[in-house]
């Protein structure tokens, strides 16, 4: 079984979106095709800044409302620490 990991991706306007997936290269490819979340769709393209390993999706899911509650200044703060 993969790995669960939540992301962040930034979309062509600039926004970011949190997501969690255990197949990041297939969830990648779903969001760019316009087929992933309804959030990127109208703002594509996307493009991956920040993931991080998760032990199960409990864990992923916790971590990605942690994530979503932050600020956006947080959020980029979270982007540079890589």
């Amino acid at each position: 079984m993969r790995e669960w990991v939540c992301y962040l991706l930034q979309c062509a306007d600039e926004t970011l979106y949190c997501g969690i997936t255990n197949d990041l290269p297939k969830r990648l490819l779903a969001h760019n095709a316009g087929t992933g979340a309804k959030y990127t769709r109208g703002r594509l393209p996307v493009r991956l800044v920040y993931q991080e390993s998760c032990e199960d999706k409990s864990a992923a899911l916790k971590r990605e409302r942690q994530i979503k509650r932050l600020s956006r200044a947080a959020k980029m703060t979270l982007i540079k620490s890589l």
